[in-house]
């Protein structure tokens, strides 16, 4: 069994010079004052003792190691001779070492009681036993932009571009096209979305992605000089990174949870392309019908800028005020002040997704205007530059085909043609499929 720790060395903790054990009839200062100097005096008094002491013991070492010396040489000069005056020699130097070992333990004994009965305080308790200075080189640098969102670090792998001075994203300069049920992610284009299809219609249709998204930044002008630019992840490679994270914040319900996840990823979530991702999400969930969506999205939102704001105000990492803000929403009048502001916004994310509407359905029946002006009916072209890679006709090859492949192509579905051809025998899908490939209806 192992033996336990020893505590006893800790019985005898002498109290700090302030306790306040003074009697109520003498001055508090003085008595703290008075307490410090005795202590102080009695400590001094015990450490000279000691050093007389050690001292002392050092000169009885000497002495004794001088007597054993003697001894020595008196045994080597008679040992085959003896008389009288060397025996009485010999005794006296036992008899003096023998003084000395007892005055030494004597003089240790008063060491060790002076250990067992030391007085454990402030000053004596606890001692350095190393000492360092850590200087980071990066102090001085500034982590955060002038509009007080959070920079990422400059050694991040992923950030490249420089960012514009005092750029800024307003729910009125933000451009979204078609409707979506979610934000949109970057992803590689596949094999079927590579493929072309063309169809001998005299009104061909465009295919538009349903997924196209983009930002249109205004930049305010800041007085003064312009400061450094600062390396900055752009807002598609944020996107490619860090979508699933915002996503998992848009969704957080409490104060709390939301207060806590700031904290574990405040280095992404309190960058300026966070809040913009946050902003046209709004945006989209508005539009596609998502009211309460919306509203919580736009709450996680308000968040990030109030955020912002004040560390904008205070001039620091907006990591430094996740705490602060949050303490602040603990006041009734300062809830309120913030629940305003994000029912303004709410209210301008409506009026927006209206006003962008609009500007979809009039740019598609532009669109449609325009292409229907461009249109080119492929039988009023020359057979001998109509013709494709493979020789064949694409109108007379279009004719030939079954119906389901002929609708495919006009409404240019890929989805359509891969139904129609999935029907078809593998011999025939093969035949017409290679008859399109050369006349150019389809790339192979």
């Amino acid at each position: 069994m192992s033996k336990g720790f020893n505590y006893s060395k800790w019985d005898n903790i002498e109290l700090s010079d302030d306790e306040d054990d003074v009697h109520p009839n003498i001055e508090k200062e003085s008595w703290f004052r008075m307490k410090h100097r005795s202590r102080i005096e009695r400590e001094e008094r015990e450490e000279a003792d000691k050093k007389k002491i050690q001292k002392e013991m050092a000169a009885a070492d000497l002495r004794k190691k001088e007597l054993k010396k003697l001894q020595a040489d008196i045994a080597k000069g008679n040992e085959d001779d003896s008389d009288d005056d060397d025996l009485e020699d010999t005794e006296g130097l036992e008899a003096e070492l023998k003084e000395l070992a007892k005055s030494n333990d004597a003089r240790q004994a008063t060491l060790d009681e002076y250990e067992k009965n030391k007085k454990w305080n402030i000053d004596n308790m606890c001692k350095v036993v190393e000492e360092r200075t850590i200087i980071n080189p990066r102090a001085a640098q500034e982590k955060f932009s002038e509009a007080g969102y959070a920079l990422p670090d400059d050694d991040d792998d992923d950030t490249k571009g420089t960012p514009d001075v005092g750029k800024d994203v307003d729910v009125t300069s933000m451009s979204i096209k078609d409707d979506v049920t979610e934000k949109p992610k970057p992803k590689e284009p596949t094999a079927s979305e590579g493929s072309k299809t063309v169809a001998p219609s005299s009104k061909p249709k465009k295919l538009t992605s349903a997924k196209t998204t983009t930002v249109v930044a205004k930049k305010k002008a800041v007085a003064g000089p312009d400061r450094e630019s600062v390396a900055m992840m752009t807002y598609h490679d944020f996107t490619q990174k860090y979508a699933d994270l915002v996503e998992e914040f848009m969704l957080l319900q409490n104060w709390e949870a939301s207060k806590q996840f700031l904290l574990l990823h405040g280095n992404v979530l309190l960058q300026e392309n966070a809040s913009n991702y946050l902003l046209l999400a709004s945006l989209e969930d508005e539009m596609n019908g998502f009211r309460e969506k919306m509203k919580l999205t736009a709450r996680q939102s308000q968040i990030i800028s109030n955020i912002a704001e004040l560390a904008k105000s205070l001039h620091t990492h907006p990591g430094n005020v996740i705490l602060p803000f949050f303490q602040r929403l603990e006041q009734p009048e300062f809830l309120l002040g913030f629940q305003d502001g994000v029912n303004s916004f709410i209210e301008k994310i409506k009026a927006r997704a209206i006003v962008k509407k609009e500007e979809i359905d009039a740019e598609r029946k532009e669109e449609l205007e325009q292409e229907a002006q461009e249109a080119v009916d492929l039988k009023e072209v020359p057979k001998e530059e109509r013709v494709g890679p493979g020789g064949l006709d694409p109108v007379e090859v279009f004719e030939t085909l079954p119906l389901s492949m002929q609708e495919a192509f006009e409404s240019r579905e890929v989805d359509d043609l891969k139904k129609a051809i999935m029907e078809m025998e593998p011999e025939e899908a093969e035949y017409h499929m290679k008859r399109c490939v050369d006349c150019g209806l389809w790339n192979a």
